[in-house]
């Protein structure tokens, strides 16, 4: 059966994820991975999050997958040991010193789309290195991913959601010329999802600008690709044989996650089941977050869109926390800084609670039955799930 591998930037989105599906979680080390800028974890976090993955019959993979100089490497031939003692699944690694170190300590090893597996060939290869999979490019069409798994020796890995990169596999160097923030150590600042003018002074230029629906001179988003979205194409990658579907999202929050995993996870789980069918709602589900709009990448040689900002169909509005829980009845008591209606929908997110959504079908002041509350109120909630004091309460407001 295939994984389902899900992102977690902090204990919330790791808890979203598992409690929505997810068969393994990637985490990045602090100082180590593509996400310099997410909440990320430190080591004692680490061996706090294999524990809370592993009660869930999961597989927790830590990300180093940064360019890594000598004192990095130093410093890891430290830490791979600590991951070794606290039952890390894998390590994610795109340098081969780093593999090299991940060996000598027993580690399972999974090389990450930053080194660019593209063929046979390479895979060969790092077999031969320890490596037992790889994350392939995000620039091959489903047919080449297809003749790859047929003839890999090691587990194949792809992503099926999130966010694109305009570089090849993520390298770039726009953060660093503009911000000195380099994208290979984790720090990039998206220069590419801003509004850009392209202006051409040879006729081949217009030509392309003409053919690529960039207009000449005007602002537009033209170096922002959409998010990748496999979902109506999930019997497609499983009847590859592929091993592992990757989502990707470090920096988003718990609902996000919670979403993302859940949908897939149904769809996943159809497959199997032998009832697959595309259901109107996916889609829905996937852009109530934050999206750039979707399409398949390079699956099948269409890539040529590009997006605005967030498409999400809702915003979060944040309008207060959980107080206390009441078990036996499944209330929850909140804290308004913000009105709330019967009818509202509600998002509530903590570090072990992960992503709660709920529908407001009742709302109670001092045990009494109203239609709505203000600003300052303390209000009973029925939730469908058990939450925790300090969570946050989040209101969801159409765009």
């Amino acid at each position: 059966m295939v994984e389902l591998l899900a992102p977690a930037g902090d204990f919330a989105s790791l808890n979203a994820a598992l409690k929505n599906g997810a068969d393994s979680v990637y985490i990045g080390l602090e100082g180590y991975n593509m996400r310099a800028n997410a909440h990320n974890f430190t080591l004692d976090d680490i061996k706090k999050a294999v524990e809370i993955a592993h009660k869930y019959d999961s597989k927790l993979f830590v990300c180093t997958n940064t360019l890594l100089k000598d004192e990095d490497v130093n410093l890891l031939e430290k830490q791979y040991p600590l991951l070794k003692s606290y039952n890390v699944d894998a390590v994610i690694v795109s340098d081969l010193g780093a593999v090299n170190i991940a060996v000598e300590n027993d580690l399972d090893i999974h090389m990450s789309v930053q080194f660019n597996v593209s063929n046979v060939k390479s895979l060969n290869l790092l077999k031969k290195l320890g490596v037992s999979r790889a994350i392939l490019s995000r620039e091959l069409s489903l047919n080449e991913i297809k003749l790859i798994c047929k003839n890999s020796p090691i587990e194949i890995e792809v992503f099926v959601h999130g966010a694109l990169c305009m570089a090849v596999s993520g390298r770039c160097f726009l953060s660093s010329y503009f911000y000195d923030k380099s994208a290979n150590c984790g720090e990039c600042l998206q220069p590419c999802r801003r509004e850009w003018k392209i202006i051409s002074e040879e006729d081949d230029a217009e030509f392309i600008l003409k053919n690529s629906n960039v207009v000449n001179n005007e602002l537009t988003h033209f170096l922002s690709p959409r998010d990748l979205c496999m979902i109506e194409h999930i019997p497609e990658l499983l009847d590859i044989n592929v091993d592992a579907l990757k989502i990707e999202g470090r920096a988003r929050p718990a609902d996000y996650v919670a979403n993302v995993v859940n949908t897939y996870r149904e769809s996943i789980d159809l497959y199997y089941e032998n009832m697959w069918e595309i259901k109107h709602y996916w889609l829905n589900n996937l852009r109530s977050v934050f999206n750039r709009d979707f399409d398949t990448g390079f699956y099948f040689r269409n890539y040529h869109q590009n997006s605005a900002n967030n498409q999400s169909l809702f915003i979060k509005k944040d309008i207060g926390y959980i107080v206390n829980y009441y078990s036996h009845v499944g209330v929850a008591e909140i804290h308004l800084w913000d009105k709330l209606e019967l009818g509202d929908e509600v998002i509530i997110q903590g570090p072990t609670t992960g992503s709660v959504k709920c529908k407001v079908s009742s709302i109670q002041i001092d045990h009494v039955n109203v239609k709505f509350a203000n600003k300052n109120d303390n209000v009973g909630l029925l939730v469908g799930s058990k939450v925790r004091n300090n969570d946050l309460v989040y209101k969801l407001i159409s765009r």
